[in-house]
């Protein structure tokens, strides 16, 4: 075998380097993580210094996976538009500002998909605002998106934009955008649930999260305890979704500790910006011949809402479930909303730790260096809040009610 062979990898032969599953390597190299090239048979194939540099985390080895956030400016008449408008969109996390002053600090701490600038009613107050999105490397590789009369728009910055004539057009754009490239199409096997038009991408999130089949961990497992407590539930749960399994997290009252993923309420979670809920599991068409539900543990009840990454992706749900039917109050939404939110922190928190810890591998001597400032950085990091979501922020459930059949 030549040097040139050596160096040149299959999709099976990354996996065996990495210590992964092929299925694991595969998200890799089509999300991007490693650089990969077609043969002119179809089949994909790397670079050996590529794998090697992402094992020893050098950054130049990893495209940014794109994130799933989209960010809304307009005047609070518009913004309730596009609330109703992305409700139906579930392969992105939306946050919307009336406040220009707050949208460039969110801009600042997440790096948006889209930041969409809406025109309409006082809009033209924000074209300082477009201007300096339009021309700022802080928002290199982010969509900037621009709706309304593109004639106010100085001609000099037509260029740098997306334009959409209504919210619409808008939406149904930046959705196009969010889905995923032939190449990151999930196809799924006995497939009886819905999925997201970026699919590929989240799991390809959600491999990079490290989560899946990770040991238990306490801040996980107290969420479920006071999802089962706060709403008086059998069995409470923290759900990951792979391409085959639900895998739980963490798990409060059931023993098994995975599912195959066809039998998961929570792919229906996943497609919902706010909580998921069904009274009667046997009496809805959707899920009456699941197996959990036809059969032992016989599940009636359910609720859970969406468990996000930094990027907007949704990794999976925090969710209850009961062996009796019952509705689910307000109260009760705003509570299983509250913790589902605090599980995205956490799993924030993990990517946020796991990035300074490859820093400090990258470059030791700066780490020795700050050793001494330790402690006082650790305070202030600490005393520095997540920025909260959009549901977190107005105080709502955003309850997604179903009643069954």
């Amino acid at each position: 075998m030549s040097k040139t062979d050596k160096e040149i990898l299959t999709t099976a032969d990354t996996a065996k380097l990495l210590g992964v599953s092929v299925r694991t390597a595969q998200l890799l190299i089509e999300g991007g993580s490693i650089t990969s090239w077609k043969t002119p048979g179809g089949h994909r194939r790397v670079y050996r210094s590529d794998v090697l540099s992402l094992i020893d985390d050098r950054p130049a080895a990893v495209a940014p996976l794109p994130s799933a956030t989209v960010f809304v400016l307009g005047t609070a008449e518009r913004l309730a538009l596009y609330d109703r408008l992305f409700a139906t969109v579930p392969e992105c996390t939306v946050d919307t500002f009336e406040d220009v002053l707050e949208a460039l600090v969110a801009v600042g701490s997440v790096k948006p998909h889209t930041i969409i600038v809406d025109l309409g009613g006082s809009g033209t107050d924000r074209l300082p605002l477009l201007r300096s999105l339009a021309t700022s490397p802080a928002t290199d590789g982010t969509q900037i998106m621009v709706v309304g009369d593109d004639g106010l728009v100085p001609r000099d910055l037509l260029p740098k934009l997306a334009c959409a004539a209504t919210p619409e057009d808008a939406v149904s754009a930046v959705r196009a955008t969010l889905s995923d490239t032939e190449e990151l199409k999930v196809t799924l096997s006995d497939q009886t649930f819905p999925i997201a038009l970026n699919e590929g991408r989240r799991l390809v999130a959600l491999e990079r999260s490290g989560l899946v089949d990770s040991a238990p961990e306490e801040a996980f497992d107290r969420l479920t305890w006071l999802a089962a407590h706060g709403l008086k539930a059998p069995v409470a749960l923290m759900t990951l979704l792979t391409p085959t399994r639900q895998w739980f997290k963490s798990r409060f009252g059931l023993d098994l500790p995975e599912t195959p993923r066809s039998w998961a309420f929570c792919n229906h979670t996943v497609m919902q910006k706010g909580v998921f809920s069904v009274e009667d599991l046997a009496t809805d068409p959707r899920f009456a011949d699941n197996p959990a539900v036809k059969g032992e543990p016989r599940f009636r009840f359910y609720a859970g809402a969406p468990v996000l990454d930094e990027d907007g992706f949704v990794v999976g749900s925090l969710c209850v479930i009961d062996h009796k039917a019952r509705t689910l109050s307000d109260h009760e939404a705003q509570t299983i909303s509250a913790l589902a939110a605090l599980a995205s922190d956490e799993v924030r928190l993990r990517a946020l730790d796991r990035k300074l810890r490859e820093a400090s591998r990258r470059h030791p001597e700066r780490a020795a260096a700050a050793g001494a400032g330790a402690g006082t950085a650790a305070n202030e990091t600490a005393a520095i809040p997540l920025r909260p979501t959009k549901a977190a922020r107005r105080g709502g459930s955003g309850k997604t009610k179903t009643s069954g059949a």
